[in-house]
């Protein structure tokens, strides 16, 4: 029997800024300034594309530091994903998924949305988090019964063995559900596509560092580990 192969995602995967409180609290004052003269009423979305993904286990180049951003994406209902849960015995899971309040959706999958330091979170500029490989993508997307109250879960984020972060999905700006409902009020979201709920900062605005030789692994209850360790990137 073939070992299932890793996940990876089958469609687009959009990341949504500033949806945790503390980074949001830290950008308020910012928010009245020009351009944009007030808060953002609609989630702030970007792209990662299909190059930045890295699979589980893969080595992924960098230039130097990265910030490493633990995030949770949910995966809109696709073949491959309700094949990899009937494979597990979960099939019946993934029907309920559907019947919850986030419709569509066929599991969760951890996920480390890296970029390189930057100053602006508004509108980063692709270069900084388009690099080829930098999305590590959990091993498999889990059912919703298998993890529980997403607003109770914790991410840890360890950098070669140490804790440097644990990420509380209670202080999100918008919950799963909401944020779905928003995004999905003006587009509409594909099968295999991904919607990350968003990283958190650090307590000074900053995410932790990591570069060329560390090992990185976020975690959480009810997932297997996303594990994946940085080399340098070829001059």
């Amino acid at each position: 029997m073939n070992p299932t192969p890793p996940w990876l995602p089958q469609g687009t995967v959009y990341g949504s800024l500033l949806n945790f409180r503390r980074e949001y609290a830290l950008w308020a004052p910012k928010m009245a300034e020009p351009p944009y003269n007030a808060p953002p009423n609609a989630p702030v979305l970007y792209v990662k594309t299909a190059n930045t993904f890295a699979a589980h286990g893969a080595t992924i180049a960098v230039p130097g530091e990265v910030d490493v951003g633990a995030a949770l994406g949910l995966v809109k209902s696709d073949l491959q994903c309700f094949q990899t849960l009937a494979q597990a015995g979960q099939a019946r899971a993934a029907i309920e998924n559907e019947a919850s309040d986030l419709q569509g959706i066929a599991g969760v999958v951890l996920l480390n949305d890296l970029s390189l330091p930057h100053a602006s979170y508004y509108r980063p500029p692709i270069k900084f988090r388009n690099r080829d490989g930098f999305l590590g993508c959990g091993p498999a997307c889990m059912p919703l019964s298998a993890v529980g109250e997403l607003g109770a879960l914790k991410i840890a984020v360890r950098i070669n063995g140490a804790l440097r972060q644990t990420v509380d999905l209670s202080t999100l700006v918008r919950d799963a559900a909401t944020l779905l409902a928003d995004v999905e009020a003006f587009m509409t979201l594909q099968p295999g596509d991904v919607l990350m709920l968003g990283t958190d900062c650090l307590d000074d605005g900053a995410r932790p560092r990591a570069k060329a030789g560390d090992r990185i692994e976020i975690s959480a209850p009810g997932f297997a580990p996303l594990v994946n360790t940085l080399v340098e990137e070829l001059a």
